[in-house]
């Protein structure tokens, strides 16, 4: 009898091996909640008439951003020690921050949002001394739009010669994404370029940072593992990055867009967060 030319196989229960264990990438576990402030008792807060001026000052800007009036800003230079404390403990600290440096003047703000969604803390510091300290109501604050403005408006050179080794298909992306950007207007819906998705190898990543140029906006969003937002000399150009609780990439996208949405306090999270400042607000009336 002649030898069969495909080996014959036995199907059926127990007859398949399978590995023990099977790997998944980790994906993100924690999310963050709203949790409402720590407040004192209200014999202790009684008289601080300053921090509930300012306080009610926020709620209302809130109301008026739900319409889409936002960018005001609340000054907190003059308070005194104990109101601003409690200014502190009410704001708490949310899911996104930001750095925004100025290498020339050495100024740096610092922007955190609020427990409250789209309610912005801004610290401004020069040489380690704060100079400036605001909240600003929005769904983002308008600092970083205008930061990415201008160094999109500051020339860079594009590559010329030969390639770098290993860059294999940056240069396509690269054609894309800057006739995305010549082409994009306000109002259309972004455009992305999912890199995770796509055959590209480090050296191409690092090209294609090189070339679409790092701008002085990073923006760092915790809600659900964590995302990573960054202007590029590019104008409305994004590279937005998500990491799983073990830091690893996973998703690594460019978006051609005014403003990633990631980064921003939507309508309903604007209205949600003039309710629950009215309730604080409601307690702190009773002291």
């Amino acid at each position: 009898m002649k030898d069969f030319p495909i080996p014959v196989v036995a199907l059926g229960p127990g007859t398949q091996t399978e590995d023990e264990s099977l790997s998944y990438l980790s994906m993100p576990k924690d999310m963050d909640t709203y949790r409402p402030p720590m407040l004192p008792e209200p014999e202790e807060i009684a008289g601080r008439t300053q921090a509930r001026a300012v306080l009610t000052q926020v709620c209302d800007l809130l109301d008026a951003a739900a319409e889409g009036r936002s960018g005001a800003q609340v000054g907190l230079r003059g308070l005194s020690a104990d109101d601003l404390g409690l200014v502190n403990q009410v704001m708490g600290e949310g899911e996104a921050s930001a750095i925004v440096r100025d290498d020339t003047s050495g100024l740096e703000v610092r922007v955190q949002e609020s427990v409250f969604a789209g309610v912005w803390r801004l610290m401004s510091f020069k040489d380690g001394v704060c100079v400036d300290d605001a909240i600003e109501v929005g769904p983002v604050p308008a600092l970083l739009r205008t930061v990415a403005a201008e160094d999109a408006m500051v020339a860079y050179r594009p590559w010329s010669g030969a390639l770098p080794p290993n860059v294999q298909n940056a240069p396509l992306l690269l054609d894309e994404i800057r006739d995305q950007v010549s082409r994009w207007r306000p109002g259309q819906a972004p455009h992305v370029v999912n890199l995770t998705l796509l055959p590209v190898t480090p050296e191409d990543i690092g090209f294609l940072d090189h070339q679409l140029g790092t701008g002085r906006v990073l923006l760092l969003s915790r809600g659900y593992g964590n995302c990573r937002i960054s202007n590029t000399r590019h104008p409305n150009c994004w590279r937005v990055v998500y990491y799983n609780s073990m830091d690893a990439v996973i998703l690594n996208t460019v978006e051609v867009v005014d403003m990633p949405e990631v980064a921003m306090a939507a309508p309903e999270d604007l209205r949600d967060s003039h309710t629950r400042l009215a309730d604080v607000l409601g307690y702190l009336e009773q002291a």
